[in-house]
């Protein structure tokens, strides 16, 4: 459940609320009861275990598919290449 951070117009109290994403925001100050606006702050990702990148997009490329067009052997180049003729 995400936590949101609330801050009171008056008093400046600030607080923490666990809410759900359908709840209703917070209206008023949980120790004044003026009203409050909802903070906007960053959130810590991390990552744990094997992870996506190295399992799905890490691009591996071989020693062969690496090397530019034609820098091989002679005759090496790729076949539709200029560097073919």
């Amino acid at each position: 459940m995400p936590t949101y951070e609330y801050q009171c117009t008056e008093c400046d109290h600030k607080f923490e609320v666990f809410q759900s994403m359908s709840d209703d925001p917070i209206e008023n100050c949980e120790k004044c009861t003026s009203k409050v606006r909802k903070l906007f702050s960053s959130t810590g990702i991390i990552f744990k275990g094997s992870g996506f990148y190295v399992n799905d997009y890490k691009n591996k490329k071989s020693a062969t598919e690496s090397a530019p067009c034609g820098s091989g052997k002679a005759g090496s180049a790729c076949s539709g290449c200029s560097a073919a003729e």
